[in-house]
C-alpha cells in the first residue's frame, strides 16, 4: 500500500471544498517516531488557525478508515513555513 497516496485520494476533496490546496504529503520517519506531513497553500498567508481547522478537517477520515498501521504524528503546515 501506498501510504502517501492513500492519504491524497481521502483528503484532497474535502481540504479543497474547504478552500484550500493540499501541496505536498509526505509520510517519513525521523529517529523513531512517524510523521505524516500535509503541506498545504490558499490563497493568501496560511496561519496555525488554518493548519488547525484542515487538521480537524484531515483527523476523522484518517480516524475512520484507520489505513495506517503504526502509530504517526500528523503535521499540517503551510508551504511557505515549511514543517517543523
Amino acid at each position: 500500500m501506498d501510504i502517501v497516496r492513500e492519504v491524497k485520494e481521502l483528503i484532497t476533496v474535502p481540504v479543497n471544498e474547504a478552500g484550500y490546496v493540499i501541496d505536498e504529503v509526505l509520510y517519513e520517519k525521523e529517529d523513531r517516531t512517524s510523521f505524516l506531513r500535509v503541506i498545504i497553500d490558499k490563497a493568501g498567508v496560511v496561519d496555525v488557525d488554518d493548519c488547525v481547522t484542515v487538521s480537524n478537517i484531515i483527523n476523522p477520515l484518517l480516524d475512520e478508515k484507520d489505513f495506517i498501521d503504526e502509530s504517526y504524528i500528523l503535521d499540517v503546515c503551510s508551504k511557505e513555513k515549511g514543517c517543523e
